[in-house]
């Protein structure tokens, strides 16, 4: 890479320690606490593909063993020099081969059974897959609310998600049947995210007895 080209790319965090920690910290309370949206602060210079909050995550999360794949927008940026350049993150063509992935808002997301499943004895070896969206709203039910259940969750989840892919629902139905082995998602906008483990249940609020 050239040195023109390394200083056209942004900064990591100005503290590589303290800035991955905090991030990461948000990252696992937004698994923790599935369709709760997480506010994700930091310092770091993003590149200006791709939504924020995925951007920041991925820069905590990735290292040199790390695999990533890019949907198409994201890939013709430099969104993954940026982060390979800071994490040392392997960028792959194909989706089977990542255990990262994030697509980018607007972007057909593939098949999640085309991303790394893990299996029975080891679900951990299973991908992560960052879907930027448009907006995380939650309240009380209503017109195209999810209503999320599961562990992690007291009752009910109500989440609205604007700007999200449009076969994401019947996908995850398969997904969190496949457990203990599916893809982990985490839905992000330009300051937050929303975590979708495979062992959450999501239900359209039009489901009355999901929502109460």
């Amino acid at each position: 890479m050239s040195e023109h080209a390394l200083s056209a790319l942004g900064a990591g965090f100005s503290s590589e320690a303290l800035g991955s920690q905090a991030v990461f910290r948000a990252v696992l309370q937004a698994l923790s606490q599935p369709g709760q949206p997480v506010p994700l602060d930091h310092d770091a210079e993003l590149p200006a593909a791709g939504h924020g909050a995925s951007a920041a995550a991925l820069l905590a999360l990735l290292d040199s063993d790390c695999t990533l794949w890019l949907s198409p927008r994201l890939a013709a940026s430099n969104a993954g020099l940026w982060l390979r350049f800071h994490t040392g993150c392997q960028l792959v063509a194909r989706p089977e081969l990542a255990r990262f992935a994030w697509v980018a808002q607007g972007d057909a997301l593939p098949p999640l059974p085309t991303f790394a499943q893990g299996s029975d004895a080891y679900p951990e070896q299973s991908a992560t897959c960052f879907i930027d969206v448009e907006a995380l709203t939650v309240g009380k039910p209503a017109g195209g609310m999810w209503c999320l259940s599961g562990p992690g969750i007291r009752g009910v989840q109500q989440l609205r998600v604007g700007g999200l892919p449009a076969d994401l629902e019947r996908q995850w139905a398969d997904n969190h049947a496949a457990f203990p082995r599916g893809v982990d998602v985490l839905l992000a906008t330009t300051h937050q995210l929303a975590g979708l483990p495979r062992t959450t249940r999501i239900a359209s609020a039009v489901e009355a007895r999901a929502c109460t």
